[in-house]
């Protein structure tokens, strides 16, 4: 089956997307029909990355309440409501030890990653309330729970991320939106470039592919849980929806 246009009629935000993950979501999303705009806080990138996809460019900070109710005033006046939000936005930081850091450095990840994403969901979600309906993809990071993260900053953003994802699907699925917490795995990206050649890089096609199939619609039962791009096949996932809920897979919980 063609499927080529799956997402036609469709209006995407995807905040980072100036570069890297963002990106690739924004070609794939445009690829299969969906009207994109592009977020980020270098306008040269945005720019370009929306040139790509025949879509809208905003320079926008996701930590400023001002600037991102503008974002999304500007991509609904332009493109039209939103449909799905990508909030992708994030920074990592040097894994210095806590007693050496620099405060400042070290809130900001929180600012960028945390505050960002919550900005970010607070201006889209009145509309998407509105029409009863609406997607909301946040992307999270293994380094929420895997052991051996040496950057306590970007790994508690993560793990505040991911709670506030799957607490937020419970609040509005009765309004008839989705979330999901995805992680894209390692994917080269100017962030990861010190990981080395020779880490486990995982393919970069998989994070944005993840993302169209989250926006169909196929994957409505999944909301709220947290689905990795390279480790869990999201076809799977759909068609054992049911049991993944009932036994509460895909989320992650404290074991005893």
């Amino acid at each position: 089956m063609n499927d080529a246009k799956e997402l036609a009629g469709q209006v995407a935000l995807i905040t980072g997307g100036g570069r890297g993950i963002g990106r690739g979501i924004a070609l794939e999303l445009e690829s299969a029909g969906a009207e994109v705009a592009v977020a980020a806080r270098t306008r040269e990138q945005v720019e370009d990355v929306a040139a790509e996809v025949a879509g809208l460019a905003i320079e926008a900070d996701v930590t400023y309440e001002d600037e991102v109710e503008r974002m999304v005033e500007e991509t609904e006046r332009e493109l039209g409501p939103i449909d799905l939000l990508v909030a992708n936005a994030g920074v990592g930081n040097e894994p210095n030890p806590l007693w050496e850091s620099d405060i400042d450095e070290w809130w900001q990840v929180f600012e960028v990653n945390v505050r960002g994403v919550y900005l970010t969901v607070r201006a889209v979600l009145p509309g998407m309330i509105d029409r009863g309906s609406g997607r909301i993809v946040i992307t999270g990071s293994g380094a929420a729970y895997l052991p051996g993260s040496r950057s306590i900053a970007y790994s508690a953003s993560k793990a505040a991320v991911n709670r506030l994802g799957e607490t937020l699907a419970g609040a509005v699925r009765e309004h008839g939106i989705s979330v999901f917490v995805i992680s894209p795995g390692l994917v080269q990206t100017e962030m990861t470039k010190k990981f080395g050649e020779d880490a486990p890089w995982t393919p970069p096609e998989l994070a944005p592919k993840l993302v169209r199939a989250l926006a169909s619609g196929r994957a409505d039962a999944l909301t709220g849980r947290y689905i990795h791009a390279e480790h869990d096949d999201i076809d799977d996932l759909i068609a054992r929806a049911g049991e993944i809920v009932d036994k509460d897979l895909n989320a992650i919980r404290l074991q005893r």
